[in-house]
């Protein structure tokens, strides 16, 4: 029983994910030549542009772990600025691996290292999570008033408008829609899984709950605003520089950035490593909404993902070799008090 329940949550963690995310990505690139990608990244691409994309996407990070660290200390966990990032740090990381994951990593590594209580900074996350929810509901609010045209080019072209939603959506629409359905299901099933380990044992739903009203006790409400403001711009900074590395996309404006930016976030709910597949099938497909041709809009979509998770890899490894300092340097401290 034990070795079937492991091997199902093998599959639900960690296969179905790749699978998904790989077989969206087949399709899209099922006849791209990659051959062609050497010349875009070597001869036409603006790597200026994409290194100086590179602090926004740390920054996004570092301000989510100084706005951590403050929603800690209203119930007494006071865990160093230096930990609190670098668990971002991994947790980031982690998710590459295992989708939705990194919320418990980052939780365990304070856990770990600073000895904060892991129900109580699991609460502080979801708080975490539902602020963000708004703000990323508050940016599609408001570029779906600035993008109103595209979006409703967007909703013609797929079938999706309100008045021939039943008679014109697709057959491929059907599946795509049935997927993502499954996916969120699955995911749902696996966070209340999660949790349900959690909610037998009273003290640690205590600790949950003093989590997520930590925030009315927030002593600084302007600097919480400001990191919480300054993630997201961070977040957005890092990916509108980027449309500056090919001339494509250079010339298309803030509006187009923006558009991209929010159903890219939303594609990435979908539960495959780092967004892959559903991030790419997103922001493609509003791409050539803004007159950008397929293959351009291919190179696009690959080479942003790929170097941005590449940073998001060399961020978790740098946190990972941080914190074994960290450790090291503690036992040292240790031994020199007693």
């Amino acid at each position: 029983m034990k070795i079937e329940l492991r091997l199902s949550n093998i599959i639900v963690k960690i296969i179905l994910p790749l699978v998904l995310g790989g077989a969206i990505l087949y399709w899209m690139y099922r006849d791209f030549d990659f051959g062609s990608i050497s010349h875009v990244l070597l001869d036409e691409m603006n790597w200026g542009w994409m290194l100086l994309s590179f602090p926004f996407g740390i920054l996004a990070q570092a301000f989510r772990g100084w706005r951590w660290r403050q929603t800690l200390e209203p119930i007494g966990e006071k865990p160093r600025s230096s930990v609190s990032i670098y668990s971002v740090f991994l947790s980031y990381a982690a998710s590459l691996v295992i989708p939705r994951v990194g919320e418990f990593t980052r939780c365990g590594v304070l856990k770990r290292y600073d000895g904060v209580s892991f129900s109580k900074a699991l609460g502080t996350v979801v708080t975490e999570r539902a602020i963000d929810s708004l703000v990323v509901a508050c940016f599609s609010g408001l570029t779906l008033l600035l993008q109103l045209n595209i979006f409703s080019v967007f909703f013609s072209r797929t079938g999706t408008s309100m008045e021939s939603i039943l008679s014109r959506f697709s057959l491929m629409g059907y599946l795509v829609t049935a997927v993502c359905g499954v996916s969120a299901l699955v995911l749902l099933h696996f966070l209340l899984k999660k949790l349900s380990i959690y909610n037998k044992v009273k003290a640690t739903l205590g600790g949950i709950w003093q989590g997520v009203v930590s925030l009315k006790n927030v002593r600084n409400i302007p600097l919480f605003i400001f990191f919480t403001f300054g993630i997201w711009a961070s977040y957005f900074l890092h990916y509108y520089l980027t449309f500056f590395c090919f001339d494509f996309t250079s010339q298309l404006g803030i509006g187009c950035a923006m558009v991209t930016f929010v159903v890219g976030s939303i594609a990435v709910l979908v539960p495959t490593p780092n967004g892959a597949g559903p991030w790419h099938f997103a922001v493609k497909t509003m791409l050539i909404l803004y007159g950008v041709a397929d293959q351009n809009a291919l190179y696009f979509v690959l080479i942003v993902h790929t170097v941005q998770t590449m940073l998001v890899i060399l961020l978790g490894i740098y946190a990972w070799v941080a914190l074994s300092f960290h450790s090291v340097n503690n036992k040292i401290y240790n031994n020199q008090i007693n």
